[in-house]
């Protein structure tokens, strides 16, 4: 039976305010939230191991999950993952395909050294398998760092070709590449892509279907803000969005994030991705949990 947009909005509203008042979440009959929030191993992790996780999440009413250490998982773990996901209706959403190694501030995909580069598409060959293991199409790529010894007209002309090289591996496939913009204010300092305009010059450049941006507002809000006009300019060239509150990286409503407007303007946009649920929970145990729900169940209202 399809339930109208009123009993989905009553269902949730009555789950959040049970949550909020500390009562035991409903394991079924959850209202599905309207938009594809992703939560992540270790968002229930009261509730179990990840498959039961998993069961968890789309008993509240999530339709996605996500998961960026799935590449290192064995191939069991990954059938099982793709299995729980495709027995309860869900998408599967990011994994990392690559990721700069932060101890030694590599790699540098601009740089002269074209070792990095080959290191980078190798990397992109090797999660074909895995995402096809997970039925992902989406795979978070990291660009690497700056080199502060070369323009960054010239690392950005080798990254577009770098990352249009990648598209010819992974296009055939039907996957995308989303880079991720990360900020080096708080977290990653030196990296190259800092910004969602920055990575969509990259798209631009890519000029492929395969080559996306990631768009994970918790790390925009703190290198540039302006959310929504950023978004909306650059809309063209994102796949993907992740969220995740500022500061602290907790969920909606623990900082200075309107996601309540965010999610309003997504679903005017007709948005029907995935949106990675990428940041801790601010209380512990199953009362953040209960938590986690119901801020989700807040923002999900019109």
């Amino acid at each position: 039976m399809k339930l109208s947009r009123r009993t989905m909005l009553a269902a949730g509203a009555a789950t959040a305010g049970a949550a909020t008042m500390g009562q035991a979440l409903p394991r079924s009959n959850a209202a599905r939230f309207s938009l594809g929030f992703a939560p992540h191993e270790g968002s229930f992790k009261s509730r179990g191991s990840r498959i039961e996780q998993i069961a968890f999440a789309a008993d509240q009413g999530f339709t996605a999950w996500e998961d960026n250490e799935a590449a290192g998982r064995t191939i069991a773990e990954q059938t099982a993952m793709a299995k729980a996901l495709q027995q309860r209706g869900m998408t599967m959403g990011v994994f990392v395909a690559s990721m700069p190694r932060w101890a030694e501030f590599r790699p540098l995909l601009g740089g002269n050294d074209d070792a990095d580069r080959i290191a980078f598409l190798a990397d992109i060959r090797a999660s074909i398998d895995v995402a096809k293991r997970l039925d992902a199409k989406w795979m978070t790529v990291v660009t690497g760092f700056l080199d502060r010894k070369l323009p960054v007209e010239i690392q950005t002309g080798r990254i577009i070709d770098t990352m249009r090289r990648a598209a010819d591996i992974v296009a055939p496939h039907g996957l995308v590449m989303v880079m991720e913009p990360l900020n080096t204010l708080v977290n990653h300092p030196g990296v190259f892509l800092q910004t969602i305009p920055q990575g969509f010059a990259v798209a631009k450049g890519a000029n492929s279907p395969a080559v996306k941006v990631l768009a994970d507002l918790y790390h925009e809000q703190i290198q540039a803000g302006h959310l929504i006009k950023t978004m909306e300019t650059c809309w063209d060239e994102i796949a993907y969005i992740q969220f995740g509150d500022n500061p602290g990286r907790k969920e909606p409503g623990t900082g200075e994030i309107n996601y309540r407007n965010i999610v309003r303007w997504l679903r005017a946009k007709q948005f029907a991705g995935v949106i990675g649920m990428e940041h801790g929970n601010s209380i512990d145990g199953r009362a953040g949990e209960e938590r986690l729900v119901a801020a989700y169940r807040e923002i999900d209202l019109p």
